[in-house]
């Protein structure tokens, strides 16, 4: 295990039992006795980090987001290509069990979707991460969030790796303490059509995260770690937090790819369409603020 701090480190490696720990990555990366690599570090940090590890011959699983960029999203897709590597990315809501069977219905022609409408909202004016532990660096709403929310839209929709989308994105400005946007709206429309639209913000104080998928045969709505349609519930709540079954389900996910030799669910290739409407926006909100 390897930290940033080294007492943070110690205190983590016996925690958890971990005989080994420290905080020089190039030491750990070239231990031939590692296989692979999960980068849990902080955002602006994690294409670096996955470059070094597929350069090192590891194969990886990187948190969210694989980069902030588009560029560098495919340098990595070409990097573990080049390597033979295997490369995920934690996009968790695909092992979402509700939107499981919504994806399921859609691929198998039970519902056709025209429009998808997704809420992900919660307050998050501090540094302070989902364990209730404060960061020393500041969470990307867009590349982070954004990522999650655009990705499982996209994914639902049935978009594949290589096609376009378009978008219309608004990007609030920068908190002026934080220094990132707070609020941010896509719209995005398919190939074939379909309209997805994202709101996200780090400002509500009433959190809401659901999807609102609406079929030419009927309408699905992800809501409270359910799923529900016009016929009433489909998908019972597991719980009440959702990833304590997504997670284990993602981890195994990577497991199983790296014993099969196959390419994982969800790959580094298999987001782009969803990091291509992230460069969008954000190519859109910096436009904006060079026009004001």
């Amino acid at each position: 295990m390897v930290g940033r701090r080294p007492e943070e480190a110690a205190d983590f490696a016996a925690r958890f039992g971990i005989p080994r720990h420290g905080v020089d990555l190039d030491l750990a990366l070239g231990d031939p006795a590692i296989a692979a690599v999960v980068i849990c570090s902080p955002t602006d940090l994690h294409a670096a980090h996955a470059e070094a590890a597929l350069r090192s011959g590891k194969h990886v699983l990187c948190e969210i987001p694989l980069a902030t960029s588009l560029a560098e999203t495919d340098r990595l897709i070409a990097l573990a290509d080049e390597t033979g590597k295997r490369l995920m990315v934690c996009h968790t809501q695909r092992f979402f069990p509700p939107l499981v069977e919504a994806r399921r219905r859609i691929a198998a022609g039970d519902l056709h979707p025209t429009a998808i409408v997704s809420r992900y909202l919660f307050d998050r004016r501090n540094t302070i991460n989902w364990k209730g532990r404060t960061r020393s660096w500041t969470d990307n709403l867009l590349w982070h969030h954004g990522g999650h929310a655009v990705d499982a839209a996209l994914w639902l929709l049935g978009v594949g790796p290589n096609e376009e989308v378009s978008v219309a994105a608004q990007v609030a400005d920068p908190d002026p303490d934080l220094r990132t946007p707070m609020n941010l709206s896509l719209a995005m429309r398919t190939a074939r059509g379909q309209i997805a639209t994202v709101a996200m913000s780090y400002h509500a104080r009433l959190p809401a995260h659901d999807y609102l998928i609406i079929g030419e045969e009927t309408t699905l709505l992800f809501a409270d770690n359910a799923l529900r349609g016009t016929e009433g519930p489909i998908v019972p709540a597991s719980g009440p937090d959702p990833l304590g079954v997504a997670l284990p389900a993602q981890d195994a996910e990577f497991i199983a790819a790296l014993r099969e030799d196959r390419e994982p669910a969800i790959s580094a290739r298999a987001i782009r369409p969803a990091m291509a409407a992230l460069q969008a926006a954000q190519d859109q909100a910096r436009t904006s603020n060079v026009s004001r």
